[in-house]
């Protein structure tokens, strides 16, 4: 791919992506080259205090509440006022920023679309360029699709559900640009792209801009992030504090840290969200050398084991405390069309997951598939009247270091081993192929749920001692027996990905043979696209 030269040190790598022009003009290319020369050192010194620190766990330090921070977690001090546009959030419908998506999320009757540029979304150059270019014509409200059947998709006129946009975390590259021979930062990519189109014409509305901030896993990346907006704001000429944001607590480590993080950003944040499938990688990646600390297969790892409960009302207690916004998890179910008792046992499973975030004190929710949102939408209008619950203060919780990080019990079955290997082959083949959200045996799967089988795989045959529940050791040889068969136990035409399913099982063998768990699925896979 030839590279297209830009001025002053900039350059773009690929073949050009319809809408390009418009997206990256030359005012925003400099932007973007003022903001890596300025953030990026600082961004590099934090994912090198991240290896850092996964070094000390390795060796058997545990995470723990941080002795230099104390005065902040103890003083009395609370986040600056929500805007109005933010002040209802009882559920939040999550999705990539492909166009039919966007105009359907914008449609629903949720009360927050997160449009997002990351667990969702595979970053090819062609998805990165055209999301933008679909959420500048959101945001204009000129944005329209037609599909390859004729179908006609465009925005109501009187669609209120409020737009928040997910840029990628700190740790992804956006390697198609370039500044003084570096790849940017995916997060400053995003972030600074959708600012620089829109952030004037949301600001006039009341509207933001509003953004979901993934990945965090210490109170100087939230302060980063902080820096970033408010140069923004300074350079669009917006009032600083405009932009606002909601944090996803979603690392092991970053729980710790509650307090801290909103500290950080109190002048612009409006709450902390509890990412619990990110969660439960960070949990497996955090604890990848400690045989006691080892979690059963996934299907057995609720909200209501330990240490999810005791995270999500000590997020529920910290942040109403501070008057943000505590949001609840992600429901991945999809709608069961063909088999009605199915369907309905997998609704009331949706409905009992939101009546306890309700009842716990969460003022919001997320759903994968609209076919959800009647069910949550439903469950907090009757428990919660009013637009949050920052009253209920939960000074009940006591969560100390120990039931943080408590291990999960239970069992390693065949099929719950299989079934790890099978969704990240699945899930690999159609993120290479350009797709990173993919509905599988009727749950919609993200990057998240991925990472979560494939650290799985990797700890269960480097830490030894596992066996399946018949009894049976957890080695190499069942695993790659297993990934051996993986297309056998595929359907033979239809799959997202279909074609790279023997490059996708090549690439997680791989991972799961090596030594070192890799910190991220995404950023060998990302060398492939």
């Amino acid at each position: 791919m030839a590279d297209t030269p830009t001025p002053s040190g900039i350059a773009l790598h690929g073949d050009a992506v319809a809408g390009q022009d418009g997206v990256l003009p030359g005012a925003a290319l400099e932007l973007l080259a003022e903001l890596h020369r300025r953030f990026d050192p600082a961004r590099q010194a934090l994912l090198a205090a991240r290896a850092a620190r996964q070094a000390r766990f390795d060796a058997g330090e545990l995470p723990d509440f941080r002795a230099d921070t104390r005065n902040i977690r103890d003083a009395d001090w609370r986040v600056a006022p929500i805007p109005a546009a933010l002040q209802d959030r009882r559920v939040e419908i999550t999705g990539p920023v492909d166009r039919k998506m966007i105009i359907n999320a914008l449609n629903s009757d949720a009360k927050v679309f997160m449009a997002d540029f990351e667990d969702s979304s595979s970053p090819t150059w062609a998805a990165m360029v055209e999301g933008q270019v679909n959420l500048r014509d959101a945001v204009a409200g000129t944005i329209s699709f037609t599909s390859d059947t004729g179908k006609q998709y465009a925005l109501r006129e009187d669609a209120r559900t409020v737009l928040i946009v997910r840029p990628r975390g700190w740790h992804l590259p956006e390697k198609h640009l370039t500044v003084d021979g570096a790849s940017i930062s995916g997060s400053l990519f995003d972030l600074a792209l959708f600012a620089f189109h829109n952030a004037a014409s949301l600001h006039a509305k009341d509207r933001g801009p509003y953004f979901y901030l993934p990945k965090l896993q210490a109170m100087e990346e939230a302060a980063l992030w902080d820096e970033v907006m408010a140069f923004l704001e300074v350079r669009l000429g917006l009032p600083i504090g405009t932009m606002k944001a909601t944090v996803l607590i979603e690392t092991l480590p970053a729980v710790f840290e509650m307090d801290e993080i909103l500290h950080a950003l109190r002048g612009r944040i409006v709450g902390l969200n509890c990412g619990r499938w990110d969660y439960i990688f960070s949990y497996i990646k955090t604890f990848r050398r400690h045989a006691d600390r080892v979690l059963p297969e996934r299907s057995q790892i609720g909200m209501t084991v330990p240490f999810l409960k005791h995270y999500s009302e000590l997020l529920i207690k910290t942040c109403h405390r501070r008057g943000a916004h505590a949001m609840g998890g992600m429901a991945a179910q999809i709608p069961i069309a063909n088999d009605a008792d199915a369907n309905a046992a997998a609704m009331e499973r949706v409905r009992n997951d939101k009546l306890r975030e309700v009842k716990n004190g969460h003022d919001g929710t997320w759903v994968a598939h609209p076919g959800l949102i009647p069910i949550a939408q439903g469950v907090f209008d009757e428990y919660m009247p009013t637009p949050n619950q920052h009253s209920t203060l939960r000074e009940d919780v006591v969560a100390d270091r120990d039931t943080l990080i408590a291990p999960s019990t239970g069992s390693i079955t065949r099929s719950g081993f299989i079934n790890n290997v099978d969704v990240c082959v699945r899930y690999l083949a159609a993120w290479l192929d350009g797709l990173g959200c993919v509905p599988i045996h009727h749950l919609m799967e993200d990057a998240a749920t991925a990472e979560i089988g494939r650290a799985q795989l990797w700890q269960w045959l480097h830490v030894g001692g596992q066996v399946l529940d018949d009894g049976a050791p957890i080695d190499f040889v069942l695993f790659d027996d297993v990934l051996a068969t993986v297309a056998h136990r595929l359907p033979e035409s239809g799959l997202p990905g279909q074609t790279r399913i023997d490059e996708a099982a090549a690439l997680l063998g791989e991972l799961t043979h090596a030594d070192t768990l890799a910190d991220f699925l995404t950023l060998p896979a990302y060398e492939r696209l």
